[in-house]
């Protein structure tokens, strides 16, 4: 079973480790301009994209849970039906997006509350990144889909990809050309787009047995799309439970001026580091958790549930370790600004703790994921933002300043752990 979990493990750890690195060389780009107001308007638009399509997660969640059982029970023609319905829903979600830009936006802005200067400036990242929609939530459902397939390997190849090209043109356009958070924004666009194409293509080239042999009216048949809404809904509302977190976590350090909303901005990175690399053993979860429950496995589920925590754990200790150590000269790659780095600095043991107190969580999704067990995921968040998360930041922010916003963040993180522990004996098991 190790072998199994690393197999998968490893693709999605290096996977996921480069999403954040890309973003934080962003974050850099941003933080070695003149102004700190260009960091600014990169955090805020990041900040909107988050709600945009974290709150889609779900057409990579579910469709990876989905597909997961499917595969364990050998069913080919529901394992193609599930892309194909995934895909509907992701590129008319897309579409819908860019046509609701202006009210996204419209409304975005006033809730952020941030600067004229920094609104100004993501908003023109904001209605030039909206283009990417249909690409990046139809790449969620391709990720997802070869996930439940067991293959991590195409996720890996995708991720780097769309990367790798993000970055050559962010640095083509901030420094050949002289944009900044806009240079960004077109270079998201050009690699979610080159990566959509990749991703038909790796399909067709290996999957081509999996191709649709159901007429539409079959596909779009209502049990089978009540059950994917049915599913993705719950993600759905967890999600946004989540981003709501981040999001006022973001909104709050803007409301306490510009330089403490880059030292957040920059210490989140850091988080989301950690969260990514994780998930690279989530994710694996999700896959052999749904692929087990699908196959009426009880051992090989309980292995694997016992197995992907200590894993996760391992390298949560191991990344604590690293923060504390190598802190300070990570935070100099961010900003040359001596100022943010203070800021940082005192923030900094959150960041240290936060391996240690976030890892449970991160492991415990993707095993109700892959149990495609939406329920509960949706419960346990929606109790740890407004009656953990919220609470706490209410109760100390006139004593404790930015830092009740990290202890909110931080005891959220133990309790979302905790309530999906105390869920799992009856929703992580084989049913007949």
């Amino acid at each position: 079973m190790n072998k199994e979990i690393l197999r998968l493990a490893i693709p999605n750890i290096i996977s996921n480790l480069s999403i954040p690195l890309l973003s934080s060389v962003d974050t850099a780009l941003m933080g070695h301009l003149g102004e700190v107001t260009h960091l600014g308007a990169l955090a805020i638009g990041g900040v909107i994209f988050n709600f945009v399509y974290w709150g889609f997660g779900f057409l990579r969640m579910g469709t990876t849970g989905l597909t997961a059982q499917a595969f364990g029970l050998k069913n080919h023609d529901e394992v193609a039906t599930i892309l194909t319905r995934s895909l509907i829903i992701a590129i008319g979600s897309g579409l819908f997006i860019i046509m609701a830009q202006n009210a996204i936006a419209k409304i975005s802005f006033a809730l952020l509350n941030a600067s004229p200067e920094v609104e100004m400036q993501a908003g023109s990242y904001f209605h030039i990144r909206i283009y990417a929609a249909p690409a990046t939530l139809a790449l969620f459902a391709f990720h997802g889909w070869f996930l439940g397939l067991q293959n991590a390997r195409y996720p890996l190849v995708l991720t780097i990809l769309v990367n790798v090209v993000n970055l050559v043109f962010n640095f083509f356009f901030v420094y050949s050309l002289g944009l900044k958070a806009d240079g960004v924004a077109y270079g998201t666009v050009i690699a979610q787009w080159t990566g959509l194409a990749v991703a038909i293509w790796l399909y067709w080239r290996r999957y081509g047995r999996y191709s649709i042999r159901q007429p539409l009216v079959k596909i779009l048949e209502s049990s089978g799309m009540k059950r994917i809404f049915r599913i993705n809904r719950d993600i759905f509302i967890r999600t946004l439970a989540l981003i709501f977190t981040f999001s006022y976590f973001t909104a709050k350090s803007a409301e306490s001026g510009d330089e403490i909303l880059a030292a957040n901005s920059i210490l989140l990175q850091l988080i989301s580091i950690l969260a990514y690399g994780v998930d690279g053993f989530a994710f694996a979860a999700e896959s052999l958790v749904g692929r087990f429950i699908g196959a009426r496995n009880p051992k090989k589920l309980r292995e694997t549930v016992r197995k992907s925590f200590v894993w996760g754990l391992t390298l949560g200790v191991g990344l604590a370790v690293i923060f504390l150590v190598f802190g300070e000269a990570i935070l100099h790659m961010f900003t040359d600004k001596q100022t943010i780095i203070l800021i940082c600095m005192k923030a900094m043991v959150w960041i240290i703790i936060a391996p240690l107190t976030n890892s449970a969580c991160f492991i415990w999704d993707g095993i109700y994921i892959g149990a495609t067990a939406g329920v509960p995921m949706r419960n346990s968040m929606l109790f740890c933002t407004f009656l953990v998360f919220l609470p706490v930041h209410l109760l100390f922010k006139e004593q404790l300043g930015y830092h009740s916003l990290w202890l909110a963040l931080t005891l959220f993180m133990i309790a979302r752990g905790v309530t999906l522990s105390c869920y799992a004996k009856k929703y992580i098991r084989v049913t007949s």
